[in-house]
């Protein structure tokens, strides 16, 4: 079957499109999200339920959302609605990227806010303000950081002026060439914080709490938080891989690259964590302190040790590249169907989100208890759902002959149409059905 569409642009070269691709996954969601949730999950059991979701559920779809996208060549909504036009399916069937888009969108807005409180803090670690600080003092500095609502608003301004400025210059002159340059310098600085951290810090303690499992403890929370965790981290769910394998040329393997993305994203997360655990064991914290492991107890463990300054200032630098590469991705979900769908010039469609980014993200920097809030309506819900969507579609709504000419017809077809038809919907939906139980219960619509 022909390919029903072509964007006007492509990715220049596998390594730019990997780069770029492994900077969309590599986020905040390796750097704040997965070592609390880590932290506060129990360690080694949540890590390793993480990396069955990614193996099992997050790398099929994966490749069926770059397959989807390379076929339709079109943004992600469009892109969804033509596949089914195709099949003769309902018009309805693009419901499936719309969730994914939305999503993206409202992780890009809270995604934005966390990321000016980054900004704050590297200035913060570089100048030494840390050293000596205790647990009250670090507490009272976040909170002084965030209620500091003029400078964190035109931080939040900068950031997402940055993006409007690198989304705007298309494909290869902006996303492919800013992950060109910041991905490989993420990775030496990281490298080089991971060094330090085994180092100086307790990497006996932390090898322990990341390597060695106690299922004792896992329940339901803790397989939904890892799957919500997978799927915000690798980035499927959200619209942003069909928008990316649209770029892509006839000659990438898609189960080839699928397979790297993947496993860079795991790895990088798995590297942050020793990069944060054996100074947080170090100065004698607790791992399991939620999202304020980021802003409140790794300040405390930077100013304890020597040199805490430079690491520290590290340590935010690389969380803010994260950061930068991962939303760029997410604001092109959006831009790209702007572009598309109502004729706006991609200049436009930028500055247009980025104005919309910035009117939620004020709202935000105001009423900051909304942040968890979302963070959990996208990560644990409408991510997962979105991944179930796109199985269901890629699996039993598209022909296995759609989808041919993207992913081959051999071994590896037969695999991926077997996980994303009888493996990946029913886990997704088991979790998502018991998950929204937890949330109803404990919100106290339901009985305890």
């Amino acid at each position: 079957m022909a390919q029903i569409g072509r964007k006007t642009e492509e990715w220049s070269s596998r390594i730019g499109f990997i780069l770029a691709a492994v900077g969309s996954t590599v986020g905040l969601g390796n750097f704040w999200r997965f070592p609390y949730l880590a932290g506060e999950y129990g360690g080694s059991a949540f890590i390793i339920i993480y990396i069955a979701c990614v193996a099992f559920l997050c790398l099929p779809l994966l490749m069926a959302e770059y397959a989807m996208g390379r076929k339709s060549g079109m943004s992600a909504v469009e892109g969804a609605h033509s596949l089914a036009r195709a099949e003769s399916r309902s018009k309805y069937w693009g419901l499936v990227a719309w969730i994914g888009t939305v999503a993206s969108f409202f992780i890009l807005t809270f995604y934005a806010v966390i990321s000016s409180w980054v900004l704050s803090y590297i200035p913060q670690a570089v100048s030494g303000a840390f050293e000596g600080i205790d647990a009250a003092g670090s507490r009272a500095n976040f909170e002084a950081t965030i209620e500091d609502r003029p400078r964190v608003l035109v931080l939040l301004a900068l950031f997402i002026l940055a993006h409007i400025v690198v989304v705007a210059r298309g494909v290869k002159s902006g996303l492919e060439r800013v992950n060109l340059i910041l991905m490989p310098m993420f990775f030496v600085m990281l490298l080089g914080m991971v060094g330090f951290a085994l180092v100086e810090g307790d990497a006996a303690a932390a090898a322990s709490f990341i390597l060695k499992p106690d299922f004792s403890q896992t329940g339901l929370a803790t397989v939904l938080a890892a799957m919500g965790q997978a799927f915000f981290s690798v980035g499927v769910g959200l619209g942003l891989m069909m928008t990316y394998g649209a770029y892509l040329p006839r000659d990438t393997d898609i189960p080839n690259v699928s397979v790297t993305i993947a496993l860079s994203n795991t790895l990088v997360a798995l590297v942050a964590a020793f990069a944060v655990f054996p100074i947080v064991f170090a100065a004698g914290l607790s791992p399991a302190q939620g999202p304020e492991l980021f802003f409140v107890t790794l300040p405390i463990a930077f100013g304890q040790m020597p040199g805490g300054e430079m690491i520290g200032g590290l340590f935010f630098t690389l969380a803010l590249f994260a950061a930068f590469t991962s939303s760029i991705s997410l604001m092109e979900v959006a831009v790209s169907w702007l572009e598309e769908k109502q004729g706006v010039t991609r200049a436009g469609a930028a500055v247009g989100i980025g104005f919309a980014m910035f009117m939620i993200g004020a709202g935000y920097v105001f009423s900051t208890e909304y942040i968890a809030f979302m963070e959990f309506v996208t990560g644990s819900l409408m991510l997962p759902l979105g991944g179930l969507l796109v199985a269901v579609f890629a699996g039993w709504v598209l022909s296995r002959e759609m989808l041919v000419s993207e992913l081959g017809d051999g071994r590896v077809m037969n695999v991926w149409r077997f996980m994303v038809r009888w493996v990946a919907p029913p886990l997704i939906g088991l979790i998502l059905i018991f998950g929204l139980i937890s949330a109803a219960s404990s919100a106290g619509l339901l009985p305890a």
